[in-house]
């Protein structure tokens, strides 16, 4: 008997310390993986002068000045919102620690008298118990405790990469009305030099006095659109402070320019690859090795526990006494667990299965719509840099220059001045697109682009 009793001891002890061991870390080849600083190049624009980034001059309201890639690397590290998706999973691993923990001993003292708390007590019972469940128990409540904690994980993945996401668009914003600033600045001297030349011509009563008015009108109306874009800007910056956990009020400017991105990867690549590495999946597959595991562990409801005790009766002679033993229950009511918590068990498996299907192809659909996009998006961006821009430019240099020679009229330059603003406002809002197309293919793919080979694009 006495060998029979080290040997559950020791399955015991062994099953509980392999259960309390920490779960194995993630790898990027699990699936889980977290992305770089953005990876779209851009070519530096004088808006700011960069200067370190280092620890103290971020908690500060001193300027700053950062390219895409550091916003994005300063949101990751500073964005509070990623400190609840660090809490979440600390939380993970706390349940999992007390899910796989040995129960405390009890410890229990009682008297037996002929009255309550009397003399004459006839038993002094000083006594402790530790009660152990199954070993193989702990094995399957660790697998759970394991699965909760890659689940969380890969959350904390996700928040990262929308996070990284959501801050290259809010740069793109604010690139986007650092440049609507510098059209209207231009737009603002083309209408004033025109003024100046209306106003000369007027002079010399070679056109009417409503030219004079509308030139002014076209100052006046650059002039108010300056005013709107600084309310632009001072917005866009707040918003870039707040995902890098700046000061909203703090100086931020970008070191970067709008520019049109390279050419895209290949759809297929992308595909197989975002499912490969989306976290959502990882997460749901985690759950589904729980669910697996729950299974197993509510199957095992009739396995006895084991409990190792000891007594010591001070009102009689003797050694205290040990005891060893199992309770083991009695599955008389068996149909009450089969159709009870193992049927919840395996039907939650069997919806996190069906959930995992559709989540596959839900990732699908939203790496094709964002490869889609991004695809128009980039076409769109290269065609009016290439078509539309150069011809509006032409047709207001030709405009301007026969007005000054007295051929074309006013209404005809006004026309074309306003026809090249349109252009170069549809241009700025097609690098914004592109731009921000491209982060959503890079969050949606959770793969960075530039690591790819780009495939046949149709950008040329």
């Amino acid at each position: 008997m006495r060998p029979l009793i080290c040997l559950a001891a020791l399955a015991v002890s062994a099953g509980a310390a392999a259960a309390q061991q920490p779960p194995p870390a993630r790898t990027p080849a699990s699936g889980v993986r977290a992305l770089p600083p953005d990876s779209i190049g851009m070519s530096p624009a004088p808006d700011c002068v960069r200067r370190s980034t280092d620890t103290l001059a971020l908690r500060t309201t001193d300027s700053l000045c950062v390219t895409r890639a550091q916003a994005i690397g300063l949101a990751l590290r500073y964005n509070p919102s990623l400190q609840v998706a660090d809490a979440q999973t600390a939380q993970a691993r706390a349940r999992r620690v007390q899910a796989v923990a040995i129960p405390d001993p009890e410890f229990s003292a009682s008297i037996e008298a002929p009255r309550p708390l009397g003399g004459g007590a006839t038993a002094r019972n000083v006594g402790a118990t530790l009660s152990v469940p199954f070993p193989d128990k702990f094995r399957q409540l660790g697998r759970i405790g394991s699965a909760d904690v890659h689940s969380a994980e890969a959350e904390g993945t996700l928040a990262r990469q929308l996070i990284a996401s959501e801050t290259s668009q809010t740069y793109d914003s604010l690139l986007a009305a650092l440049r609507r600033r510098r059209d209207i600045r231009e737009s603002k001297a083309l209408a004033e030099d025109f003024a100046r030349k209306t106003e000369a011509r007027y002079n010399a009563g070679d056109t009417p006095k409503l030219d004079v008015i509308r030139a002014r009108l076209d100052v006046a109306q650059a002039e108010n659109d300056l005013i709107a874009n600084q309310r632009d800007i001072a917005n866009a910056r707040a918003a870039l402070n707040r995902l890098i956990g700046r000061p909203l009020a703090a100086p931020v400017g970008a070191a970067d320019s709008l520019a049109v991105p390279p050419p895209l990867p290949p759809l297929d690549d992308l595909e197989r690859l975002g499912l490969a590495a989306r976290p959502e999946l990882a997460s749901l597959a985690s759950q589904r090795a729980g669910a697996r595991a729950a299974v197993t562990l509510a199957r095992e409801y009739w396995l006895p526990d084991l409990f190792i005790g000891l007594n010591r009766d001070y009102a009689a002679e003797g050694p205290a006494l040990f005891t060893t033993g199992i309770a083991l229950p009695l599955p008389v009511f068996f149909w009450q667990h089969s159709k009870g918590e193992i049927a919840e068990a395996r039907y939650r498996e069997r919806e996190l299965a069906a959930s995992y299907a559709d989540l596959e192809a839900q990732v699908g659909q939203d790496i094709r719509a964002a490869w889609a996009t991004a695809d128009a998006a980039l076409r769109q961006a290269v065609y009016l840099r290439d078509e539309l821009l150069p011809t509006a430019r032409e047709a207001y240099r030709i405009a301007s220059v026969s007005y000054g020679l007295g051929g074309s009229s006013a209404l005809e330059v006004l026309d074309a001045r306003r026809a090249l603003l349109d252009a170069e406002s549809q241009y700025t809002d097609a690098l914004t697109a592109a731009s921000g197309a491209r982060a959503d293919l890079q969050r949606a793919a959770a793969t960075p682009l530039d690591s790819l080979d780009s495939g046949d694009s149709h950008v040329r």
